[in-house]
């Protein structure tokens, strides 16, 4: 091994010489270990608040597509009745891509629910439910009623739990639905209303769908909202997250008229709202690992000015700046390398078993860290992803390594006949 290797581990604590060793270069070796621990905690709570985050929009995305489909294929302005009698054309030709794996119909339109004194504005959503189940997982979110009673011409609904829970229904009980476009009598704008019945309600935990998702059937959507709203297919894919290109070539095989919409497309702000609080978070928390690089930074002046003599004794030895300077290069590098290493170790096995440490605290404790009542899970998801990890590896490898640069050259600097001299 070269020397300066040698040395520099010896000057980061992770190699000795004989028995004990000098009082400088155990308090040098306990700085040194004191950096190392500074960088894993950090990197370590920058792979766990990440892969948490990743975990709640993991949980939300797949609760949001249990309701809704992975594309939409919509015929702007046509007539409803036309669509669905010809809807299997289209679902035939976005079939012949090999990554649409079911095709339903649907008629999308806005609506007001009336109960008494109550309004809720809702999405209205016409559905087939004996071909719903191959485009969202609707059937599974209900809580009470049965998705086959959306019957055409029984004018049921299925509404969100939420809804439900404003309007003050249950199943069984009517509801007053109002259609935005009505007809002009001598007696002014009579808007366009029909009574329906409950048949089922539905909470997906994503409050805004439970709030404003309600569904009947494609038929019975089609003869309320004849002029208004929009109708297609909805289509589900094999992997949600290409749903952006297959969307894309998926409506090259449509007919000119028909428009592709894609789950991104369709919540895109809340998405972006996601991905900007997770890279605000990765920068506040990256300071963690930045003030762990400035303790390092201060710690390898210290040793600089520990190993004067050292350096001095080396100089006059024959030891090249350059030499001098890889030892302390050496030693920041080894430091940061260890600390990163035991952080990323550290972080990821907390992210992946952090189902069972989280309970394990909250028994401990006493106390539940996500009332289910509020927050609609009971355990903290987590989400590791590779990309994420690298990128806060390199990170904090970089960082070390930048707070290096100044100690190694000061030390390079010393003059051994100054330093001789004082001491």
């Amino acid at each position: 091994m070269a020397y300066e290797w040698w040395i520099g581990a010896r000057y980061a604590g992770l190699a000795r010489v004989g028995r004990g060793g000098r009082r400088g270069d155990r308090f040098v070796s306990f700085v040194a270990a004191s950096s190392m621990a500074g960088i894993g905690l950090g990197v370590a709570a920058l792979i766990i608040v990440l892969s948490v985050m990743n975990g709640f929009q993991t949980q939300v995305r797949d609760r949001m597509l249990s309701v809704l489909p992975h594309i939409e294929l919509y015929v702007q302005g046509g007539n409803h009745q036309q669509v669905l009698d010809h809807w299997q054309d289209l679902a035939q030709a976005a079939k012949e891509d090999p990554d649409v794996r079911g095709a339903a119909p649907f008629v999308a339109a806005q609506a007001m629910l009336a109960r008494g004194q109550s309004l809720s504005g809702v999405q209205i959503r016409g559905i087939d439910p004996a071909i719903e189940p191959q485009v969202s997982d609707l059937k599974g979110q209900l809580e009470s009623g049965a998705l086959d009673s959306l019957s055409p011409g029984s004018f049921h609904v299925i509404i969100g739990s939420q809804i439900a829970q404003s309007l003050g229904l249950m199943v069984g009980d009517t509801v007053l639905m109002l259609a935005p476009q009505g007809s002009i009598s001598p007696a002014g704008f009579a808007p366009r209303m029909r009574q329906f019945t409950v048949s089922g309600v539905f909470a997906t935990g994503y409050y805004e769908y439970d709030a404003t998702l309600a569904f009947v059937n494609v038929q019975d959507a089609a003869r309320v909202f004849r002029d208004s709203g929009v109708s297609g297919v909805r289509l589900r894919i094999a992997d949600m997250q290409q749903a952006p290109q297959v969307a894309r070539r998926v409506l090259n095989l449509m007919p000119s008229g028909v428009q592709a919409m894609d789950w991104t497309q369709n919540n895109r702000t809340w998405f972006a709202a996601v991905q900007t609080e997770k890279r605000m978070m990765f920068l506040i928390l990256t300071l963690i690992v930045a003030v762990a690089a400035f303790n390092l930074l201060s710690s390898l002046v210290m040793a600089v000015k520990d190993k004067q003599s050292d350096i001095a004794i080396l100089r006059t030895l024959g030891a090249t700046p350059g030499e001098i300077a890889r030892i302390f290069l050496i030693q920041g590098s080894l430091i940061g390398v260890v600390g990163t290493a035991a952080g990323v170790a550290l972080g990821t096995l907390t992210a992946y078993n952090i189902d069972v440490i989280v309970p394990w605290i909250e028994r401990l404790l006493g106390i539940q860290f996500l009332p289910q009542q509020i927050y609609f899970i009971s355990e903290l998801p987590s989400n590791p992803q590779v990309n994420d990890i690298a990128v806060i590896g390199v990170t904090s490898l970089v960082l070390s390594l930048l707070a290096t640069l100044y100690p190694s050259w000061r030390a390079s600097r010393l003059q051994p006949a100054q330093v001789l001299r004082h001491d």
